[in-house]
């Protein structure tokens, strides 16, 4: 066959499918989807319990999709940066960030995105790919670290919610007994709020939530998130208030600090009337300048009385630590970099 497909990927009912399709026996379903995502392993030909014969059936019809890194990048703070390559070629990163006994990676998507948020670089890039669940999972497969690995977080490329069936066939993966059996608590989904398929991700899955704010003034927040002209913060706080995050899965806000544009005391009161009743966390992030933003990051002192402003009103919040700054951590920079350098 000239036209192969990837077998990584695809979950138990597709296998035994494809099993019946082929003429293999039922049972090859699960040996099959154990050979993937426990040993991590695509080549049929090395599937040696299953027959000569079948081996070769599925050679013949499916092609590797799992492939290293091109490029490894490392920060004097233990953060590492991976890009990788998409089988349509486009660039995609990966963060590595070590912290004691935790060890997180930072996951894409998307090649791009098409949420033109104004302070990030991916945005600028304009959606090129959604990924394949496979080249989602190849992130975590092909680390170098993937051994040492505690946390996950889709908080890379991309509008994890604009790829909604591939994040999802990747959850489902992640978490499920016949995949790597992680648990939901160790993953966290960052989402801008595509309303659409917000309801559907708290449904289907178990994993963490974390929505983009940035803002909390409907105007100001679509003058740098065009997201909110389509579907408002308000919209999905309404769907947050029909959901429990009050036992083992939880929603944080991730918001990042602009000198003079959303830290001042009604930024702080808005914050308070929107987030009232949902149980959750803010984390403050300090802008990491891209070239020519207008955007600038408070110092580490205001940064505090932010913090303790929001926390005097009874919102757990906290800073998140700066990584990575000196290998271009923040997403996109290093794709973008690598997708104008001359061929």
């Amino acid at each position: 066959m000239t036209d192969r497909e990837p077998l990584y990927g695809k979950n138990p009912q597709e296998l035994a499918a494809l099993c019946n399709e082929l003429g293999l026996p039922r049972f090859a379903a699960r040996q099959i989807a154990r050979w993937l995502y426990v040993r991590h392993t695509e080549d049929p030909l090395r599937m040696t319990d299953l027959s000569a014969a079948n081996r070769q059936r599925l050679a013949e019809r499916f092609t590797p999709v799992l492939s290293a890194p091109e490029r490894e990048t490392r920060s004097a703070d233990g953060t590492k940066k991976y890009l990788f390559r998409t089988l349509e070629g486009h660039f995609i990163e990966s963060a590595y960030i070590p912290d004691g006994d935790r060890a997180t990676l930072c996951v894409s998507s998307q090649a791009g995105c098409r949420m033109g948020c104004r302070f990030c670089a991916t945005g600028r890039q304009g959606l090129q790919q959604s990924l394949s669940a496979a080249e989602i999972l190849n992130q975590v497969v092909s680390l170098p670290e993937r051994d040492r690995l505690s946390n996950l977080v889709f908080m890379g490329m991309g509008e994890p919610l604009d790829n909604a069936d591939n994040v999802l066939r990747a959850l489902e993966i992640l978490t499920a007994e016949w995949g790597f059996a992680w648990s939901p608590t160790r993953i966290t989904l960052s989402t801008a709020g595509v309303v659409p398929q917000l309801e559907r991700f708290l449904n289907e899955s178990k994993v963490h939530l974390a929505v983009s704010l940035h803002n909390p003034f409907h105007d100001e927040r679509a003058e740098i998130m065009p997201v909110e002209k389509v579907w408002p913060i308000a919209r999905v706080m309404e769907i947050l208030r029909r959901y429990d995050f009050t036992h083992q899965r939880r929603v944080s806000f991730e918001y990042i600090v602009m000198s003079g544009l959303n830290d001042s005391p009604r930024h702080i009161r808005e914050l308070s009337r929107l987030l009232n009743g949902i149980k959750c966390r803010i984390n403050l992030i300090r802008f990491h300048r891209i070239p020519d933003s207008p955007y600038f990051s408070p110092d580490a002192e205001a940064m505090i009385r932010f913090r303790d402003a929001l926390t005097a009103r009874g919102i757990q919040t906290t800073i998140r630590a700066s990584r990575g700054e000196d290998i271009q951590a923040a997403c996109g920079l290093l794709s973008t970099r690598m997708k104008n350098e001359p061929a």
